[in-house]
């Protein structure tokens, strides 16, 4: 298939999956005539990059990940494993709080000794702890 089907077979819009090809990510086949041509294992790698993007990895990682043969992939999937782990407990130790908020009987939660300790976790700077 041609490019403008392939974008919207995988949603995206035709300008991504030229970016893709030009950073080396996904690069398809040409015809005779210079056309691209996805086929379904490149369309297959497109939907492959969308999943590496939802998981937060940018395109020069994803362009290792697909990749089973270059160096400094195994390092890449396991920071990627690390960042994702922290993230899976930030949001546990979030859903424990609004656990809480719900039951909370102060008036206030910022009168909540253990609201409090979750707000502490969370400095306004953005900084994490």
């Amino acid at each position: 298939m041609r490019i403008g089907e392939a974008a919207e077979l995988v949603g995206l819009a035709t300008h991504v999956l030229r970016h893709w090809e030009d950073e080396g990510v996904v690069v398809p086949a040409r015809n005779e005539a210079g056309h691209r041509i996805y086929d379904a294992e490149t369309v297959s790698r497109l939907r492959m990059v969308l999943g590496c993007q939802s998981a937060g990895m940018s395109l020069p990682q994803i362009r290792l990940v697909l990749n089973s043969g270059e160096p400094g992939r195994d390092h890449v999937i396991r920071e990627q494993r690390r960042r994702v782990s922290a993230q899976v407990r930030e949001l546990r130790q979030t859903r424990r709080f609004l656990d809480h908020v719900i039951d909370c009987r102060h008036s206030l939660v910022s009168r909540c000794s253990e609201c409090s300790r979750y707000a502490d976790r969370h400095p306004a700077n953005g900084s994490r702890s």
